[in-house]
């Protein structure tokens, strides 16, 4: 296979011999420009893949398949969200158990392609598109943009799928708004102000609740998904970040990075709409996953370059993995 001309070489290095996407992690390294493989079994880093862009260009973040065999890895560009920079036009597709490229997409322009989503239903894989004002649609089996979805706002940065994969929601980072988007009829339903900038979204498990942060202030919005207002703001010992929901409803885990001292993960009683507990874990922590059978927990520390693993019983940090510089997006391959 002829690898495009933006993407010199893609490579994952030798030395792995177990099959990976059975049941792997898989942790994007801004500061060298590699992707770390973890064995969910061994908790131990297997193997690495190693990006090699024109001018400094990065992949963010990364999405797998619910099979495991395929990650999605979209090229943003060499800056961060509203920074001056090159503009990321590509997604990288890499088939896991050869350890190769099997292809690219291209979005047809520089659109600083971020956030990969796959409804696991449909099988589409959106992909915010930040200069665009958009969430590309993807057809995987095309490889190619079959459609886009806009946003009504600038800097569309993350997004999440409601259970049923019918709707969508983004934080708009500069203008510090939500919005929510039918995915089927790919038109935006409401843009909710939250504050003057946003960063990430979560979703409660039963789809009712949205979870985004205020950058400025030590708060957490929650947004009432079936009013689409924002219902109110829980108090945090830091500035949020990085969020993710357990399936009982009950519990919501959310990074805090800022200000300095404050690296840790908060652990927010849904009930109660209050912060029952912390964990302290490594510097800058950027994202947030649960494992599937939600025994533990995996929280990328872009300022140490690791990976801290909680166990959620115990709610502790029980290992600390070192990965690469920069520890960025996270995607869980496998059951």
């Amino acid at each position: 296979m002829q690898i495009p001309r933006a993407v010199a070489a893609f490579i994952m290095m030798a030395g792995v011999s177990a099959p990976l996407w059975a049941q792997s992690l898989v942790v994007v390294n801004q500061g060298n420009a590699t992707a770390s493989i973890i064995d969910g079994t061994s908790l131990e880093v297997v193997g690495s893949i190693e990006q090699r862009l024109p001018d400094r260009n990065r992949a963010h973040e990364v999405a797998i398949t619910p099979d495991g065999k395929t990650a999605y890895l979209p090229v943003y560009g060499n800056s961060g969200v509203g920074r001056p920079g090159s503009d990321g036009r590509e997604m990288l597709i890499v088939d896991l158990p050869s350890r190769t490229i099997i292809g690219t997409v291209d979005f047809g322009r520089g659109v600083r392609p971020h956030l990969p989503v796959i409804d696991p239903k449909s099988g589409l894989v959106y992909v915010t598109t930040e200069l665009d004002n958009s969430v590309a649609i993807v057809d995987p089996k095309a490889r190619a943009v079959v459609g886009r979805i806009p946003t009504g706002a600038e800097q569309s940065h993350m997004l999440v799928l409601s259970p049923d994969g019918r709707t969508g929601y983004t934080a708009n980072v500069g203008p510090g708004s939500v919005s929510v988007l039918d995915m089927v009829a790919r038109k935006t339903l409401a843009v909710i102000k939250v504050a003057d900038q946003v960063q990430r979204i979560a979703l409660s498990a039963d789809g009712r609740l949205a979870f985004t942060s205020d950058t400025q202030a030590p708060r957490m919005a929650v947004i009432d998904t079936k009013t689409r207002t924002l219902k109110q703001w829980v108090p945090l010992p830091g500035r949020g970040y990085g969020a993710a929901a357990l399936r009982d409803g009950r519990s919501l885990l959310i990074i805090m990075r800022e200000p300095a001292g404050s690296d840790a993960v908060a652990v927010v009683d849904l009930k109660k709409m209050a912060v029952v507990q912390t964990i302290p874990v490594g510097k800058g922590p950027q994202a947030i996953v649960i494992q599937p059978d939600e025994k533990l927990a995996y929280v990328s520390c872009a300022g140490d370059g690791t990976v801290a693993v909680i166990d959620l019983a115990q709610r502790r940090v029980i290992r600390t993995i070192a990965t690469a510089a920069g520890a960025d997006g996270m995607a869980w391959g496998g059951k």
